[in-house]
């Protein structure tokens, strides 16, 4: 299974958090983690084996968006920081919408993103 991880940057902090949580079931489960640039590099720093593409606002989201259309992902875990603007918002909302048409599990917060580890 490929899970894609990305955090904006209040966010990142809770990401690397969430993974330690749930360290067990990532490793159990052989899961392989993609994610953008500066996510990828706060959660390499914790001990995780991680595909780090382009940051976020550099292409990180299409990136992963693309992946997603290709099915080369299974699961979208974003913590998204709601109160914050975000230059490449519309890369953001592609990335939700290629979820939605390619049916990919999509948390956007971290409750819905322990529901879905609980479904693995």
């Amino acid at each position: 299974m490929i899970i894609a991880i990305i955090a904006h940057d209040g966010k990142k902090a809770e990401m690397v958090q969430f993974l330690n949580e749930h360290r067990d079931i990532l490793l159990q489960k052989k899961i392989v983690l993609i994610s953008t640039g500066t996510t990828g590099e706060k959660v390499s720093k914790a001990g995780f084996e991680v595909n780090a593409l382009l940051s976020g606002p550099l292409g990180g989201d299409a990136q992963i968006a693309a992946r997603v259309a290709e099915g080369q992902c299974d699961m979208v875990l974003f913590f998204r920081d709601p109160l914050d603007r975000h230059p490449h918002e519309p890369d953001i909302l592609m990335l939700m919408r290629l979820c939605d048409v390619h049916d990919v599990p999509l948390a956007t917060n971290p409750a819905t993103a322990n529901l879905l580890m609980k479904s693995i």
